[in-house]
């Protein structure tokens, strides 16, 4: 009985001195209060009443939310900046006798890291430049806490706000620069569309020219053709008039009909040839003869 109760004890002390270590966390060991050892992830043995290990340490990264801190500006503007630091535990030794309270120590470092920074810049630079106040930050507390076995890897600006006052006057400011986009794109809308109606009546005066021109163009070509068909009608009948070797008398009844083709009411003054004159003689007399003959 004795020797079941002895062997009782020794397994629960064995099993109460065994250790699993999850994935993603260490064990720091002790042995008589001296750093011994850090267990990695699986199965551990300590000895009894003389090592002892520690809480585990998550070696995942960790985000932590600090509350917003008052800072000054150069300009001498204070406002409230909160900020998010992303960090991971590299070295779980350092991590536990490096520094009294991690935690605490990275936020207050944040805040006079970050009151350092502002410090240097004016209101309008700290609106604008989040992401050189991240990198300068980010770089001053993973150098700082390195020697904790903490590594930052990144720290933003999660809100800027500053005074009541001088957010109505950005808002002002802000609306004051919208209407002057708002004023200035109209402008230029009204400028190009005056210059597409002014193109448009450009080009139509152009086409209306180009038309004309074309118009004046067909009709003196038609012109030409006429006339040049007029004057081929009148080659040919020459030139058949002197292939059928006309007479004298055919000749005259011809100018005749040239004659009073011309003499048609429309001209003003007429000139007669002296070849006319005579042949109009000659048709004088003859009617002349013909009227005596009746009169017999």
């Amino acid at each position: 009985m004795l020797f079941l109760i002895i062997f009782l004890i020794i397994a629960i002390i064995i099993i109460a001195n065994i250790k699993i270590v999850p994935q993603s966390y260490a064990v720091i060991l002790e042995r008589l209060g001296a750093y011994q050892a850090t267990w990695d992830v699986g199965l551990h043995f300590k000895i009894p009443f003389i090592e002892k290990t520690g809480r585990n340490i998550s070696l995942k990264e960790q985000v932590v939310d600090f509350a917003p801190q008052p800072v000054i500006t150069k300009d001498n503007v204070t406002m409230q900046i909160d900020t998010v630091v992303y960090f991971q535990i590299t070295d779980p030794k350092l991590y536990v006798y490096g520094v009294e309270r991690p935690l605490m120590a990275i936020e207050n470092l944040t805040a006079t890291t970050l009151r350092n920074i502002i410090g240097d810049l004016e209101l309008d630079e700290t609106l604008t430049s989040r992401d050189t106040v991240n990198t300068k930050m980010r770089a001053i507390l993973d150098e700082a806490t390195d020697p904790w076995g903490i590594k930052v890897n990144r720290v933003e600006l999660k809100n800027i706000l500053p005074p009541s006052e001088i957010q109505d006057a950005m808002e002002r400011q802000m609306k004051a620069e919208r209407e002057r986009r708002e004023l200035i794109l109209r402008a230029e809308g009204e400028k190009k569309s005056a210059v597409l109606v002014a193109e448009g009546e450009k080009e139509a005066a152009i086409l209306r020219a180009e038309a004309k021109k074309e118009a004046q163009i067909r009709e003196a070509e038609g012109e030409a053709e006429a006339i040049l068909s007029v004057q081929t009608a009148i080659a040919e009948g020459l030139k058949r008039l002197n292939e059928a070797n006309p007479t004298e008398a055919v000749v005259a009844l011809k100018s005749l009909e040239a004659f009073e083709k011309a003499a048609d009411g429309k001209a003003t003054k007429i000139i007669i040839p002296s070849q006319i004159q005579g042949i109009a003689g000659l048709a004088t007399s003859l009617k002349e003869l013909i009227v005596d003959d009746k009169n017999e």
